[in-house]
């Protein structure tokens, strides 16, 4: 009898090597696949003005039906769209990390934070590792990996996705109810961006939706955290699907 397929969807300025902690820790139970969205890892630049639409449709061949999608951060914005516009791809969808409709103050950070990243590009990276990993006991050479990941970007390109980052939640947002299979949404207690209370509303939003807030933890939680993410997803897929 063959694996159910779990697709992991990676954030802004990453790539799929994000996901190998966690990847490892699901690799008995499931077919784990990890594609590199549009602009990103080994995928070409994409041009300004690229929109979430694009993101996800640039990574949906890459989904087979039926997947249990789980998405973190941007990833989780590309995962929600797919249930929305693709369902057919999606039998379950796993938020990670992920943001939801911004307040005023939200949002002017995101964008204060773009506005860095535009201005000095190695800075906004330092600045995302600082947010990510302090006070985190993980390993500097996972730190290390990841600040190698985000310095390959193409900056111009990176700067089109945060853009799409900053913004898509507003996009989103009145149309998560309308997403018909079972919903997980996840964060770290000390995630400055992806906060708490932003995955309360966004199980608020999803019919059904259960939110788990994991004690301690910051943003990074496939990497910081893998056992405790695992954990949580298994648990829900055991529950709402039954593998």
């Amino acid at each position: 009898m063959s694996k159910p397929t779990v697709v992991l969807l990676h954030g802004v300025g990453l790539d799929h090597t994000m996901w190998e902690p966690t990847a490892a820790l699901l690799a008995d139970r499931f077919a784990v696949i990890t594609p590199d969205l549009p602009g990103h890892g080994t995928r070409p630049p994409v041009s300004d003005g690229v929109t979430l639409a694009d993101l996800a449709e640039g990574v949906a061949g890459e989904i087979p039906a039926g997947s249990h999608l789980v998405g973190f951060s941007l990833g989780a914005l590309v995962a929600q769209y797919l249930a929305l516009h693709r369902p057919e791809l999606v039998a379950t969808l796993t938020s990670v990390s992920s943001v939801c409709a911004r307040t005023a103050d939200e949002r002017a950070s995101v964008l204060a934070r773009l506005r860095t990243a535009e201005a000095d590009f190695t800075a906004s990276a330092a600045a995302s590792l600082k947010r990510w990993y302090d006070g985190t006991d993980v390993d500097a050479r996972w730190v290390a990996r990841t600040e190698a990941t985000l310095l390959a970007n193409d900056a111009d390109s990176f700067l089109a996705c945060y853009r799409v980052f900053a913004t898509a939640d507003a996009e989103l947002g009145p149309d998560l109810g309308a997403i018909a299979v079972p919903t997980l949404a996840v964060t770290g207690e000390n995630d400055p961006g992806s906060t708490p209370e932003m995955t309360r509303r966004l199980a608020a939003a999803l019919p059904g939706c259960r939110a788990v807030v994991v004690p301690g933890a910051r943003h990074m939680l496939p990497v910081e955290r893998p056992e405790a993410l695992v954990d949580s997803l298994t648990t829900f897929l055991g529950e709402c699907a039954h593998v």
